[in-house]
C-alpha cells in the first residue's frame, strides 16, 4: 500500500487540515481583531491624557505676540501625555499652517484628516493617520474662539503595532510546531490502530481460508475492538457451522452406506447361493425395507436441501386438526397393532381451525406418531391429543414410552440426533424437519417429557374468519447451508 494511501497519513493529512483551519481562522480573524483592539486602547488612553493637559489651554495664547508661551504650553502638554501637540491653524478648506509644534517637522501634518474633521466640526476628534509609512493614533479638539484652530495630539503606534507584528510571527511559529506534532501523533496514533486492524485482517484471511481454531483477541473498549468482538462472534458461528456441515456429511454418508451395503450383501446372496423360496423371500422382504429406508432418507434430505436454500413453499390456509388427527390415526393404526400398541385419538373441546399447510402438518404429525411408535412398548398406548387454549390451536402426540433423558431434551430437534447414539432406525432427521416446517407456518413444535410419559405439541396459529387463502416461501437464511 502507498504510504500516502494509509491511515496513519490520512489521519494525519485531518489534523494537519484541522491546524491549518485554526491557524488561519487566528491570523485572519483574532490577530486583526487584537490590532484594532490595542490600537482604540491606545487611542483612548492618548484622548485621556490629552483631555487633562487640554484644560490648561487658554485661547489667549494664540492672540499676536504671544507665541513664547504658546510654545511652552506645547512643549509642556507633549511631555505630559508623551505625544507630539501641534496647534493647526486653517489656510483653507484642505490645508493647514503650522502655529505651534512640538516636533519641528510639521509639513507632514498640514493635511491631516483628523485635524480636518475637528476644524469644521464642533466635537472632539479621534482616530488613526499613516504619514511617510507609519500609523500614528490622535486626538484633535477645536478651539471655538479661534473658528478653524485645531489643538492636535499625535502618538506613535509603533510600539503597538510591533507588539501586534511579534504575535503574528508567534502564530505562525506555533502553527508550524502545531503542524509537526499533528503530523507525528497522527503517524503515531494511526499506528497503534494499524496493528489491530492487520490483527485483524489477519483474522480475516485466517477465517476466509477455513482455519477457524484461533480466536479473534482484542481487549479495546472503542470501534476496533467492537469489530473484533463480532469477527470472534462470527468465528464461532462458522465453526458450529463447520462442524454441524462434517456431522451431517458424516451421518449422512453413514446412513446411505449401511442400507447399500446391507443391498449389496443380500443381492450377492441371491445371485451365488442356491436358496429355498422362503429365505428367499425373507432377503427380498429386508431388501425392500432397505429401499424404503433409502426413499425415506432420500426425502429428508431433499427437505432439508429445500429447507436450507429457501425453496421450501407452504400454503396457509384453514385447516382442520380433528381432521389430521383421523388421518393419522388411520394411516398407523395397522403398525400400532403390530406391535401390540394402541393408538387413539382424543379431541379436547370444539374442533380447532387453524391456519396453516396440510400437507406439511401431516408430515410432522408423521414424524411424531413414528418417533412416539418406535419408542413405546407394547402394551402402552399412542394417544393423538387435539385441543385449543389461549395459545390457539394445538395437535399433541403423547405416548407412554420410557421418556427422555433431560441430558438429551436440548438436542432431540438437532439434525441427526437420537437418543439411543449408535446405530437405530430412523435417520435422525425428522424431528429436525418437524420443528423447522412447525417454524415456517409461524407454528412451534416443543416436547416435555418425563419417565414413562413424552408429550410433543404442536401449536399453530388459529385461522380467522375470512382467512384469505395465502402462500408463504422460506427466505434463505443467511447462515451458510448444510
Amino acid at each position: 500500500m502507498s504510504p500516502l494511501r494509509s491511515v496513519g497519513a490520512r489521519l494525519s493529512a485531518a489534523l494537519m487540515l484541522v491546524v491549518l483551519v485554526a491557524l488561519g481562522v487566528v491570523y485572519a480573524f483574532v490577530v486583526p481583531l487584537l490590532e484594532r483592539n490595542l490600537v482604540q486602547s491606545k487611542v483612548d488612553v492618548l484622548a485621556t491624557s490629552a483631555e487633562r493637559v487640554r484644560g490648561s489651554f487658554e485661547p489667549t495664547f494664540l492672540l499676536p505676540g504671544l507665541l513664547f508661551q504658546l510654545d511652552e504650553y506645547v512643549d509642556r502638554a507633549a511631555f505630559t501625555t508623551n505625544a507630539r501637540v501641534v496647534v493647526l491653524e486653517p489656510l483653507s478648506d484642505e490645508v493647514f499652517r503650522v502655529r505651534s509644534d512640538s516636533s519641528p517637522s510639521g509639513a507632514d501634518i498640514q493635511r491631516d484628516r483628523v485635524a480636518l474633521a475637528a476644524a469644521f466640526g464642533t466635537v472632539t476628534q479621534r482616530g488613526t493617520v499613516t504619514r511617510t509609512g507609519e500609523r500614528y493614533a490622535e486626538v484633535a479638539f477645536p478651539i471655538g474662539t479661534f473658528p478653524g484652530t485645531v489643538l492636535l495630539f499625535s502618538a506613535p503606534l509603533e510600539d503597538t503595532l510591533a507588539n501586534v507584528s511579534l504575535v503574528r510571527r508567534r502564530v505562525l511559529v506555533a502553527g508550524a510546531v502545531a503542524l509537526a506534532v499533528a503530523l507525528l501523533l497522527g503517524y503515531g496514533g494511526a499506528s497503534i490502530f494499524a496493528r489491530r486492524i492487520r490483527r485483524l485482517e489477519r483474522a480475516a484471511d485466517r477465517i476466509a481460508g477455513g482455519s477457524l481454531d484461533e480466536a479473534v483477541v482484542d481487549h479495546g473498549g472503542d470501534e476496533v475492538g467492537d469489530l473484533a468482538r463480532a469477527f470472534e462472534r462470527m468465528r464461532r458461528r462458522l465453526a458450529q457451522v463447520e462442524y454441524a456441515r462434517r456431522e451431517f456429511v458424516a451421518n449422512a454418508s453413514h446412513e446411505l452406506r449401511t442400507p447399500l451395503f446391507s443391498l449389496g450383501g443380500f443381492l450377492e446372496l441371491l445371485t451365488h447361493e442356491s436358496l429355498d423360496e422362503e429365505t428367499r423371500r425373507e432377503f427380498l422382504a429386508t431388501m425392500q425395507e432397505q429401499v424404503e429406508r433409502l426413499q425415506r432418507l432420500a426425502t429428508d434430505l431433499l427437505d432439508l436441501s429445500r429447507l436450507d436454500a429457501g425453496h421450501m413453499r407452504t400454503e396457509r390456509v384453514p385447516l382442520d386438526l380433528v381432521h389430521v388427527a383421523e388421518a393419522l390415526r388411520d394411516e398407523f393404526a395397522a403398525v400400532a397393532l403390530s406391535g401390540g400398541r394402541t393408538l387413539r385419538m382424543v379431541v379436547d373441546g370444539a374442533p380447532p381451525q387453524a391456519l396453516a399447510d396440510e400437507q406439511r402438518v401431516l408430515q410432522i404429525g408423521r414424524a411424531l406418531v413414528e418417533n412416539a411408535l418406535r419408542h413405546t412398548s407394547a402394551p402402552a398406548a399412542v394417544e393423538l391429543r387435539v385441543s385449543v387454549d389461549a395459545g390457539g390451536p394445538e395437535l399433541a402426540v403423547v405416548d407412554g414410552g420410557e421418556g427422555i433423558p433431560e441430558d438429551h431434551l436440548g438436542h432431540i430437534f438437532e439434525r441427526f440426533y437420537r437418543v439411543e447414539g449408535g446405530h437405530a432406525s430412523g435417520s435422525g432427521l425428522g424431528l429436525a424437519i418437524a420443528r423447522e416446517l412447525a417454524e415456517i407456518m409461524g407454528g412451534r413444535l416443543s416436547v416435555d417429557s418425563r419417565p414413562g410419559r413424552t408429550v410433543f405439541s404442536l401449536r399453530l396459529p388459529p385461522a380467522r374468519a375470512g382467512e384469505a387463502h395465502r402462500e408463504q416461501r422460506l427466505e434463505p437464511e443467511t447462515a451458510p447451508a448444510l
